[in-house]
């Protein structure tokens, strides 16, 4: 069981927030992760209105066949991105706890500009608390 990476989108699709905690992950150029954020921004909006139930507030897990992204969506769209292995357990309370870290550390922040790339060292710390090297 392993944690392989965090994001945050904010609510344009703009990824503000990215960080590897396992070795061996493909290691891609900002541009790269630009374009990936922005892409699961997308596939985010369109599995929100294909709901055969009606409303729907879209994907909250998309599984491949070697890992898992988990999608927690805050009220003001940011979304929160955990890359984990298929077998993780705690992915949903995890992405919890980093809201709030997010919350306490970078939105109390008064230097912080809402939507723009998060350069809060606090943050970081909370994270690495949290997380660690990414093996639960």
């Amino acid at each position: 069981m392993a944690i392989f990476a965090l994001w945050v989108i904010n609510k344009a699709g703009g990824l503000v927030y990215q960080r590897n905690f396992a070795e061996g992950l493909a290691q891609l150029t900002s541009n790269e992760y630009l374009v990936l954020a922005g892409t699961l921004h997308g596939i985010h909006a369109i599995t929100s209105r294909l709901s055969p139930t009606g409303s729907s507030s879209g994907a909250h897990v998309i599984e491949a066949e070697t890992f898992k992204l988990t999608i927690l969506l805050t009220a003001t769209g940011t979304k929160f991105v955990l890359i984990t292995s298929l077998a993780e357990p705690s992915a949903n309370s995890v992405l919890q706890k980093v809201y709030e870290a997010y919350a306490d550390a970078v939105m109390k922040n008064p230097f912080h500009t809402p939507e723009m790339p998060i350069r809060t060292e606090g943050f970081d710390a909370r994270i690495t608390a949290l997380i660690g090297s990414g093996h639960t």
